[in-house]
């Protein structure tokens, strides 16, 4: 059974004027009613990629697109959505069918990532952008101790190299493939190898960011995003 909703508007710091709009944000199809999170997670998500997309402007004046594309894409998934659900325990809140519930809904990535999304689309269409965004930013800038390229994509090395350990009983191997260009200009090109075999390659302008890359791909393909 779901918790009691002031104690989650109390970790938030904000109080819903509506109860109707954070309940239909934390309820989860399976619990048959007739209102569901799915039209509030949709705007959720839109909101949170302005909002992350705003602070990393202002925060990292000097960086070009790309690299403000990257950063905002290692915070603005799935992975990065449930990582902030959980630090709010947003799972307990969940309304949920007995049979999902008794799935572990309560600790799936998926669901507790989209429970997140519509949570911040509700507080975004009951008090608009300036309420919404001190909100959802003090909440990435508590369970990131950094936020910088290096940073965000250590931890897909980092996940990587837990994934592999429990699955195969060792952790990756990184190969530099191939150099190119000239030394102030040089690109990398990595191969991450498991088990004497190669699943994924990166180009990066330094062997740390392509083997983060690469890093990144095979944690996708292992979990089976891709």
């Amino acid at each position: 059974m779901s918790k009691n909703i002031e104690a989650l508007e109390e970790i938030l710091g904000y109080k819903f004027k509506n109860q109707k709009l954070i309940i239909e944000a934390l309820t989860h199809k399976s619990h048959k009613q007739p209102y569901d999170n799915e039209r509030l997670e949709f705007l959720g998500d839109a909101v949170l990629d302005l909002i992350v997309g705003e602070y990393l402007f202002f925060k990292f004046a000097s960086s070009d697109e790309g690299t403000l594309s990257k950063i905002r894409a290692a915070l603005v998934n799935e992975d990065g959505f449930e990582r902030l659900a959980r630090s709010i325990n947003l799972g307990e809140y969940i309304y949920l069918s007995n049979a999902e519930e008794n799935n572990g809904g309560r600790e799936k990535a998926s669901l507790l990532s989209n429970a997140f999304e519509a949570m911040i689309g509700a507080i975004y269409l009951e008090s608009g952008l300036d309420i919404v965004k001190p909100i959802a930013i003090g909440i990435i800038e508590r369970n990131y101790q950094e936020i910088s390229l290096d940073s965000l994509f250590r931890d897909y090395k980092t996940t990587l190299q837990e994934l592999t350990q429990a699955r195969f009983g060792e952790t990756p191997e990184y190969i530099v493939v191939a150099s190119r260009g000239p030394d102030h200009k040089k690109e990398f090109e990595v191969a991450v190898i498991i088990e004497g075999k190669e699943y994924a390659r990166a180009i990066g302008k330094s062997k740390k960011i392509a083997q983060q890359e690469a890093a990144e791909m095979a944690v996708k393909i292992l979990k089976g995003d891709v």
